[in-house]
């Protein structure tokens, strides 16, 4: 009987030192929702919240060493979420079943102080190890988790991109500041890289050439993450980014892709890593069957929506694209559209939209209430300010300093026309400018209409904090609204900008 008992425990401290010496950790992640949260979003090419809850959990049943991390841009974008600041896609992540996430520019959209509501809602952890409130230097969340999964000891820590100080509407963040995530990386690297087996950094900061802050300068600058996944920039990363030890995944946006890092881990130690992404099919092949729980969920708050949402609220004569490329590097016709509108409403100069600020394509057709706060998810108000000729300069040569990189800050114009030649340094790339068809006077004060995440130094517009405001409108939806109905689609044709070189795409 004591040979048995023996027996049965050196088997099962022969099995769990066999656990623990060889696993596989398995990291799903996902970045940029946006509150595309159903597989109809983004003409059917997201795949669905219901549909990656039911793939992850299943992975879990089959290997408790697996977690979903989310990096941020989650709380805001569509209609059916945006209607609730946020709150009706609380209980559908609680449900999906995600570990832990960060906080995205955009999750700020609604305030500091509602994200604060939501995080305390969330059965999981909001990470953010830089984001702090001016009044006295502490944390506004958790700067990190340590998960031990199969004999693994994980640690993930999160970190906000400082542009969010201007990437949202910068009065959201009046209380709150956002440190150098670089400095605050390696604290955090100081505190759990002798703790764990596995470092993980959950970051919303991106990979574009117009950012300060990169997840691959923070990569180069710092020691010790075995993985950072990032969000921000859109960017679809098929088998991630090396750089030194550190391997760093995003799966694009708008739920296209699910992504999936392996690690494996023996006797504390990392011997492989490897990123790859799903798509739709291959979700389906791990789980056919849409998440029930999600499913009715999602059915409960778009229920809540529909009355309003689906009201028509005018018409289109054809479809207009807010593709990511197109709009923040070059003229489009929903740029013009909407900037059309603006100084239509305004009696205006001039008027400028920023490409980042068109978030949806405009159909063809019945346009309901959820295709035009679709567009302008953010509830920008619109506003008339006076502004100098030189300034105007000033602010076209922001708008094309870092082209060709993709940069939300391109401006699509009303009123006027400019041309620029993008190999000449930044801020010295803009020629001819004319408003109303005669040549800029930079010393003449020209109305403009903009809106009110502009007048705050959004996206880096730091000339235009200090306009004079001589009036302030309604949304950008409501006016976008009005003018299809009063005016139309005439005229909105490309031409306005003219680029007179071209330069090697870094995209």
């Amino acid at each position: 009987m004591v040979k048995r008992f023996f027996g049965v425990l050196i088997a099962l401290l022969m099995l769990n030192a066999s656990i623990c010496a060889a696993a596989e950790l398995v990291i799903f992640h996902t970045n940029d929702m946006h509150s595309r949260i159903l597989d109809t979003d983004d003409s059917k090419k997201s795949i669905g919240l219901a549909e990656i809850s039911a793939a992850v959990k299943t992975a879990k049943t089959k290997n408790p060493a697996t977690l979903w991390l989310d990096a941020g841009d989650t709380f805001h974008g569509m209609p059916i979420i945006t209607i609730s600041k946020g709150e009706n896609l609380v209980p559908l992540l609680n449900e999906a079943g995600v570990d832990a996430m960060t906080a995205g520019n955009h999750d700020f959209n609604y305030g500091s102080a509602q994200l604060e509501k939501l995080a305390k809602q969330l059965k999981f952890p909001l990470l953010d190890a830089n984001v702090v409130r001016k009044k006295n230097g502490k944390l506004l969340f958790k700067p990190y988790k340590i998960f031990k999964v199969k004999g693994i000891t994980v640690g993930v820590f999160g970190l906000s991109t400082p542009e969010t100080a201007f990437k949202t509407n910068p009065i959201n963040v009046t209380t709150v500041e956002f440190l150098n995530p670089v400095d605050v990386s390696k604290e955090m690297i100081k505190q759990l890289r002798p703790k764990c087996d596995v470092l993980i950094a959950l970051m919303h900061m991106g990979v574009d050439a117009s950012s300060e802050f990169t997840s691959e300068r923070i990569a180069r600058e710092t020691d010790g993450i075995d993985l950072i996944v990032d969000g921000h920039s859109h960017t679809v990363l098929t088998e991630g980014i090396r750089i030194k030890d550190t391997l760093i995944v995003q799966a694009g946006c708008y739920e296209h892709f699910l992504g999936r890092a392996t690690i494996d881990v023996e006797n504390h130690k990392i011997i492989s890593k490897k990123a790859e992404l799903l798509d739709a099919d291959e979700i389906k092949a791990i789980c056919p069957t849409p998440d029930k729980k999600i499913l009715d969920g999602l059915k409960e708050a778009q229920n809540k929506a529909n009355k309003l949402l689906d009201e028509v609220v005018a018409q289109s004569d054809k479809e207009l694209s807010s593709e990511r490329l197109l709009v923040r590097r070059n003229e489009s016709e929903l740029g013009n559209l909407t900037a059309d509108a603006m100084r239509w409403a305004a009696k205006s100069d001039i008027a400028i939209i920023n490409g980042g600020g068109l978030r949806a394509d405009l159909p063809k057709g019945e346009i309901k209430k959820h295709n035009t706060m679709a567009i302008f998810p953010f509830g920008n108000t619109l506003r008339i300010a006076e502004i100098k000729g030189s300034t105007i300069r000033e602010m076209l040569e922001h708008s094309v300093e870092y082209y060709p990189a993709s940069f939300g800050g391109f401006l699509d114009v009303s009123g006027m026309t400019f041309s620029y030649d993008p190999s000449k340094p930044a801020k010295h790339r803009v020629e001819k400018i004319f408003v109303g068809g005669k040549p800029l006077d930079e010393n003449k004060t020209y109305t403009i209409a903009l809106v009110d995440f502009q007048t705050y130094g959004g996206d880096g517009y730091t000339m235009l904090k200090n306009l004079k405001i001589v009036g302030e409108l309604g949304t950008c939806d409501e006016i976008l609204a009005d003018y299809l109905n009063q005016v139309g689609m005439s005229g909105i044709e490309v031409g306005r900008i003219t680029r007179l070189k071209e330069v090697p795409d870094k995209e």
